[in-house]
């Protein structure tokens, strides 16, 4: 490993460290200024931001990286406003540091309370998506935490401009720069490097596909959340509202393709699949489907479904259909491919919703609602920092309260144990 390298991002994270320190002190109060001034900031550089993702994305295109990862890229006039906003409605978010979890007294006179505390360092690895910059930077800030963020060489001209509007407004706030930092080496090497960091590094949260995830299984030897894939599956039961099962469909799937809580696989009820399919063909204009035998009888542009397509979060207007016989099997085949990211049925049978609810293991199960509601912003967390597939600490969407630890703070009187 180069020792430029090497160095260079040592002494990066230990400056994110020691201003992790006085974040960490900070009032809620100092917090949400300082996120109010970053929503200034972006947008008083918006017209520099923009021209650096313009030029990122005029990179990606003689690349020729693809539709999806173009996608992601680009921060348009819509986005760049939701990714301000985002950090604005955390801004307003209570504060979680300092909270008490739990307080009680022992039989003995001594008190005792469970206290939220920031984690310290949080860093972040992800690919394209420039808004995870500032949506990573605004919770870790309002959490207390430092960050220190790598973004993919092919944002980096917009993630960089995006750090050097958060660091100037750090500043005007009276807070210290490194408490928010994009880290600009994006080497294969620097990216192990940076999984490597401890002493530095308290949590480790990724975002990206399967290969970013296999590196840090593979590398890390800091302690990291999984932000994992979204093979993300829809059933639609014998007993549902048609209409509204289309319409879940269709918003599920393409309503945005390319990321991670879009769907992949569709299950649909043998009793209602000769009625609904077509229809849902119909719908999904522009969506290769890709099914089983059933379904190939029933969607004539269908094409043969393999095993893997059953496994794969295609980021994609690729759809894997499957007809099934009832619920049992449903779940089943939920229980062999998911990856643990969102769930979701479609049915007006009470009972069957709660089965799907009670056996469906998942970060996320939904009844009647489209897969795409499992986001930290959609689900009143404020922008959230990544989607736990994991159990061990968070799990689902991850905002202000996963990027918490506990503190046992105990008083007593000249307590001592006998």
């Amino acid at each position: 490993m180069s020792t430029s390298i090497s160095n260079e991002l040592v002494e990066t994270a230990k400056r994110v460290k020691e201003a992790s320190y006085v974040l960490a002190t900070s009032s809620g109060e100092h917090k949400r200024a300082a996120l109010e001034q970053i929503a200034r900031s972006l947008r008083d550089q918006k017209d520099e931001i923009v021209r650096a993702n313009t030029a990122d994305l005029q990179r990606g295109m003689r690349l020729e990286l693809t539709k999806t990862q173009l996608d992601r890229l680009m921060l348009d006039e819509r986005r760049f406003e939701s990714m301000v906003l985002g950090v604005e409605e955390v801004a307003t978010l209570p504060d979680v540091v300092g909270e008490v979890v739990k307080g009680y007294v022992l039989p003995n006179g001594l008190s005792v309370r469970r206290v939220r505390v920031p984690l310290g360092v949080v860093a972040v690895v992800y690919e394209n998506r420039p808004n995870v910059t500032a949506d990573a930077a605004a919770l870790c800030i309002k959490s207390g935490n430092g960050a220190l963020l790598r973004g993919s060489s092919q944002a980096i001209s917009t993630n960089l401009a995006i750090g050097e509007a958060i660091s100037s407004a750090l500043i005007k706030v009276g807070l210290p720069e490194d408490c928010a930092k994009v880290v600009n080496d994006t080497s294969r090497e620097g990216a192990i490097a940076f999984m490597r960091l401890n002493g530095y590094i308290d949590c480790l949260i990724p975002r990206g596909g399967p290969s970013l995830i296999a590196a840090i299984k593979e590398n890390a030897t800091v302690p990291y959340v999984l932000d994992g894939d979204g093979n993300c599956h829809l059933y639609i039961d014998r007993d549902c509202d048609v209409d509204m099962a289309r319409k879940i469909t269709v918003n599920a799937k393409m309503q945005r393709p390319g990321v991670c809580n879009a769907l992949e696989t569709l299950l649909v009820h043998e009793e209602i699949a000769q009625e609904l399919l077509p229809l849902l063909a119909n719908d999904l204009q522009g969506v290769e489907i890709r099914g089983d035998v059933q379904t190939i009888n029933l969607v004539g542009e269908a094409l043969p479904a393999t095993e893997e397509d059953y496994a794969t979060e295609f980021l994609d207007l690729v759809l894997a259909v499957r007809v099934v016989k009832d619920l049992d099997e449903a779940i089943s085949h939920i229980r062999r491919y998911s990856s643990g990211h969102s769930e979701a049925i479609v049915t007006n049978d009470l009972h069957a919703a709660d089965r799907f609810k009670r056996e469906v293991d998942a970060a996320a199960v939904l009844v009647n609602a489209s897969t795409r509601f499992v986001d930290g912003n959609q689900l009143g967390l404020g922008a959230e920092i990544g989607i736990s597939t994991q159990k061990l600490h968070a799990r689902g969407p991850m905002g202000l309260e996963a990027l918490t630890s506990i503190k046992y703070v105990i008083e007593g009187d000249g307590h001592v144990r006998t």
